[in-house]
This record gives structure tokens, C-alpha cells and sequence, in this order.
């Protein structure tokens, strides 16, 4: 698990599983509650499907020798705005899951909830939370120095799913418990109790991602790497004598999408290609970042009209 490809492979594999053990324990238990976590995953295994295909083309897109297919050709600019938009519907997605089933869970508690068969509800809880934390761990090693967009949602879908599990593990061990004694009244109202809970606790959690995808699709400026830019581009200007500069700075999904023009003054005596070339490395290698994910352009013109 060395790439955001293979990570995502293993993190889609394991969530169909535990989607289609989730689907057959909760018909099994009778808990509704149990038949979302399992929807929930299809769900977000559907969302890692999208974002591999995406992954994967921006990978052939920027590697060093591209790959010469009709889709490459026709998406000469890249393929970084897509991470934004799936980003965004994943996260949209499952904030209306989290909705869907706080709405179902009222629903049902006012309706004098649902009767359960904890013992099976109980195998399915520990199997699960096992997994899930499991893969959060092993996705957020991964990312320490994979650092995708992608993989960060997908270690939070896991601790999501953690976290559900886990409410409903402790939420089901009580239920069994009290069968039998004067609080058997309540084991009805366990199960959409506790996922209404759940689901006002996960809610929030992907509003971060819907925010900053949101943010990349506008191509709203990063205020630190537009500093970062206006730097440099400053230290130029003073030290090889330019007019001014303009700076455009976006970043979209993992990309990084900077334009840089430099006003010459008219008079300057005329230099060779080569030298304007080793400025524009000078000025690259002092932005930094020099990834396949940043597409840079530096202009040199003695016309501000070419630059505004």
C-alpha cells in the first residue's frame, strides 16, 4: 500500500464486504440501523470507485511519459479539476446518507421504534468495528506520506464508519442486556436512537471537504501560496529591475495552477532565449513544489495588457 491507487483498491474491496455483511445481519437483526451502516458503505465504496478512475488519470496525465490515449489528448490542461467534484459529491452524498438516516431515525421513535434480535446485531458490530478501525489506520499510515486529497476523505469515511459501529456495538450490548428486566420497554427505541445520534455526530464531518471542494471548482485563491508567490515574485522584480508583475494562483484538487507575468521595462537591451529560460528555471525553483501537480507558466512581455 505505497500508492494512492493501491490504498484506494484495498479500502474499495473491504468496504463491499462489509457492505454486504451489513445489508444481511441487519435483515437478519431486524435494525435499520444496521442495513444503513451496510447502504452507507456501498455507498462510500462507490465514491473510492470514482476517485480511483480519477487518481489513475491524473497519474497518466502527469507522469513523465503520458499515456497517448484519445481521453489524455482531449484533456490537454489535466485531469485535477475532476478530484474537486468528486471530492465535493462524495462528501455531499454522505451528508445526505447522515440526513436520510437521522430523519428515518425520528421516524421511528415516534412511532414506538423496532423490536431487534440483538445477538446477531452484536457479531455483526464487532466484526465491523474491527475492520474499520483497522483500515483507518492503515489508510491514514498510508497518507502520511502519500498525502492525497482523496485518501485523507477516504481515512474519515473509516473513522466514521468506527464510530458508527462502535455507538451501535455499545447501544446493542445494552439492548441484550436489559431483555428481561424492568427496562426491557426500552429495547424497542434502541436502534433509532442511537442512530439518530450517530448520525448528528457524523454529520458535520464531511462539511470540511464539501467546503474546500467547493473552494477548488470556484478557483478561489489559497491565501498562503498567493503570499508565497507574491514573495518571490517580488525579489525578482527588485533584483533584476522590472516594472511590476502580475500573479494568478488557483489550486484546484491536488494541483497547483500558478501564472506569473513580469513587465520588462522597453529600453532593455535584448536578450537570448536561453538566458530568459534559465529566469524562468531561477524563479520555478524558487517557488518550490516542483511536482507533476504544479503547472507553472512565467511570462516575460513589455506590454502590461499581455499580463492584466
Amino acid at each position: 500500500m505505497k500508492t494512492e491507487q493501491a490504498v484506494l483498491r484495498v479500502s474499495i474491496g473491504v468496504t463491499v464486504l462489509l457492505a454486504g455483511l451489513g445489508i444481511v445481519f441487519g435483515l437478519l437483526s431486524g435494525s435499520f440501523a444496521i442495513v444503513f451502516d451496510g447502504v452507507y458503505s456501498l455507498l462510500d465504496a462507490s465514491m473510492t470507485v470514482l476517485a480511483l478512475l480519477v487518481a489513475n488519470l491524473i497519474a497518466a496525465s502527469t507522469s513523465e511519459k503520458p499515456t497517448e490515449s484519445r481521453l489524455v489528448n482531449r484533456f490537454t490542461m489535466g485531469f485535477w479539476h475532476l478530484e474537486p467534484m468528486v471530492l465535493g459529491l462524495s462528501g455531499t452524498l454522505l451528508m445526505g446518507a447522515a440526513i436520510y438516516a437521522l430523519i428515518s431515525a425520528l421516524d421511528s421513535l415516534l412511532t414506538g421504534g423496532r423490536e431487534l434480535e440483538f445477538s446477531h446485531a452484536i457479531v455483526y458490530a464487532v466484526v465491523t468495528l474491527a475492520a474499520a478501525l483497522t483500515m483507518a489506520l492503515l489508510v491514514r499510515r498510508a497518507n502520511r506520506t502519500i498525502r492525497s486529497d482523496f485518501l485523507g476523505l477516504d481515512a474519515k469515511a473509516w473513522m466514521m464508519s468506527a464510530a458508527l459501529t462502535a455507538a451501535l456495538l455499545a447501544a446493542f450490548v445494552f439492548g441484550y442486556l436489559i431483555q428481561g428486566t424492568a427496562l426491557a420497554w426500552l429495547s424497542p427505541y434502541i436502534d433509532p436512537a442511537i442512530l439518530a445520534a450517530v448520525s448528528l455526530a457524523i454529520l458535520p464531518i464531511p462539511a470540511g471537504t464539501v467546503k474546500q471542494a467547493l473552494a477548488d471548482v470556484l478557483l478561489v485563491t489559497p491565501t498562503d501560496l498567493k503570499q508565497h508567490v507574491d514573495t518571490v515574485a517580488q525579489e525578482v522584480v527588485g533584483r533584476y529591475g522590472f516594472v511590476s508583475y502580475r500573479a494568478y494562483v488557483a489550486r484546484v484538487g491536488r494541483g497547483r495552477q500558478i501564472e506569473l507575468y513580469f513587465i520588462v521595462p522597453t529600453d532593455w537591451p535584448a536578450k537570448k532565449l536561453e538566458e530568459w529560460d534559465d529566469l524562468r528555471d531561477e524563479i520555478g525553483h524558487a517557488l518550490g513544489d516542483e511536482s507533476p501537480d504544479r503547472w507553472l507558466t512565467i511570462v516575460f512581455t513589455t506590454d502590461p495588457e499581455w499580463a492584466d
